[in-house]
């Protein structure tokens, strides 16, 4: 017999109901076969939905499991940490006080809480390599993008694996209506990105290291859109994506195209409003943070 299990959803990378992105969590996937929690992910029909277990490595302190609509992924950003908070809030208590460890299929995931009780992951392990001139020819096609458009492109595979394009501007960003049917038949999923002044990085990130903290830790404004497209996996365009700013960030500060802390925008052509918070720490560990709100809370049966 189906029975009720404690459940919640989440809107991540916003404080604001609905801004954000959403992500179903079930907080006891205790028993659930792979089949069900398939199934239930595509009845939700979310980008992601989790299901949290008990761990398997002594280090964690829960396990989550991860699943699009068509398919489960090792990693994902905004469902780390909408379920992290989903976890929290249902009374989860972490091995160490303000560091929680998740487990996941891509490994052991840190995620900190800072003193406003915001929530930032370290970013997984990332491996950057160059697309082939045909395949980035035939993304460029299906965004309607000119190559003089392209600044830069990378393959930046942290668990997903995104084509990720630095283009001219924001604007350019904003003003895609990508051939969604085109790049599903390419099974790429496509992450693209645009600053939102003239002005670079690059100016901050020749000022001191104490001027270019002071920037980051101010600022609130952000300073490059982002989109993302992973059609392939049933989600033409994702709302607010931690994986895609995680090898993102880890790509552009490592390029001196981005200084070590900003602020990225996400879902503005959605309708939404995702804030992404990027630090870099000393040890050149990225951290990706931001908001979360719960907007369900209560009881499902699976």
């Amino acid at each position: 017999m189906p029975s009720p299990r404690p459940f919640a959803q989440i809107d991540v990378f916003s404080a604001v109901p609905g801004f954000g992105n959403p992500v179903a969590v079930v907080l006891d996937g205790s028993g659930l076969d792979d089949a069900a929690m398939q199934r239930f992910a595509r009845w939700t029909n979310l980008s992601e939905t989790t299901f949290v277990l008990p761990p398997t490595d002594a280090a964690a302190d829960y396990r989550l499991r991860i699943f699009t609509p068509g398919g489960e992924l090792p990693f994902a950003g905004h469902p780390t940490l909408g379920s992290c908070f989903a976890w929290l809030a249902a009374g989860g208590q972490p091995r160490a006080a303000g560091r929680i460890v998740q487990q996941c299929a891509k490994g052991l995931v840190a995620i900190r809480q800072d003193g406003g009780g915001r929530l930032a992951f370290a970013a997984p392990a990332m491996q950057a390599t160059s697309p082939s001139p045909t395949l980035l020819a035939q993304v460029a096609a299906s965004l309607g993008l000119q190559a003089e458009q392209v600044r830069r492109a990378q393959l930046l595979d942290n668990g997903p694996q995104w084509l990720t394009l630095l283009l001219d501007s924001a604007d350019t960003v904003l003003a895609l209506e990508p051939d969604h049917a085109r790049l599903a038949a390419l099974g790429q999923k496509v992450g693209v990105a645009g600053f939102h002044r003239a002005e670079s990085a690059t100016a901050l990130i020749a000022k001191s290291s104490r001027e270019a903290r002071a920037f980051g830790a101010a600022q609130e404004a952000p300073l490059i859109e982002v989109r993302a497209f992973a059609a392939p996996i049933g989600v033409p365009e994702d709302p607010v994506t931690g994986s895609l700013n995680a090898s993102l960030a880890q790509w552009l500060i490592g390029a001196g195209e981005l200084p070590a802390r900003y602020v990225a925008a996400q879902g503005t052509a959605l309708g939404r409003d995702g804030r992404v918070h990027i630090a870099c720490d000393g040890d050149g560990q990225v951290w990706v943070g931001g908001d979360c709100v719960a907007v369900v809370r209560g009881e499902v049966t699976l």
